[in-house]
């Protein structure tokens, strides 16, 4: 009982520190080009599509 009860205690920890989790460079490197083209074209798709609609283009 007493182990499970230090354990609380502690705080979680990360391996990276809160500076490097924050910058782009960090997530450019883990989702690597690929996936920033996929969530930038994603983005601009959810603008287009309803101002297509609104204009009644579809």
């Amino acid at each position: 009982m007493e182990t499970s009860k230090k354990i609380q205690d502690k705080p979680l920890e990360c391996p990276v520190s809160i500076k490097g989790r924050n910058t782009f460079k960090f997530w450019f490197r883990r989702m690597g080009l690929m996936g920033f083209v996929f969530f930038l074209i994603k983005g601009l798709l959810w603008l287009i599509v309803p101002y297509l609609l609104a204009k009644g283009i579809f």
